[in-house]
């Protein structure tokens, strides 16, 4: 017996994937990864050229995601706004990620820095 993942390992988040494609088709198409280290994972993100939060936005209004399960946090080179958000969908684990630019406010000196 082999202890390798086959393809049949990956079929909810593939059946998934195909489900959402069925029923939400005119969504904003995202970065789809599917992974064998994470087989049950559906990953979805949208990126600023996809249209960041607002497709983040639409896929979470269409799978339910109530918005104060979203979480956001701004990424270490504070220009990058992340936005996360996690649900089942057909028996697969679905994570959506979005991005996006934000502003860059006034930064703050790092402790010792002249």
């Amino acid at each position: 017996m082999s202890d390798v993942l086959t393809l049949e390992g990956l079929s909810a988040p593939l059946r998934a994937l195909r489900l959402l494609a069925l029923d939400f088709p005119d969504l904003p198409a995202p970065v789809v990864d599917v992974s064998s280290i994470f087989p049950e994972r559906l990953a979805l993100s949208f990126h600023v050229s996809q249209g960041g939060f607002s497709g983040f936005e639409a896929w979470r209004a269409a799978l339910g995601i109530a918005p104060d399960a979203v979480d956001f946090h701004v990424q270490c080179d504070h220009r990058t706004g992340v936005v996360t958000a996690h649900t089942e969908y057909d028996g697969a684990e679905i994570t959506l990620t979005g991005f996006t630019e934000v502003s860059a406010g006034p930064r703050v000196p790092e402790a010792g820095a002249a």
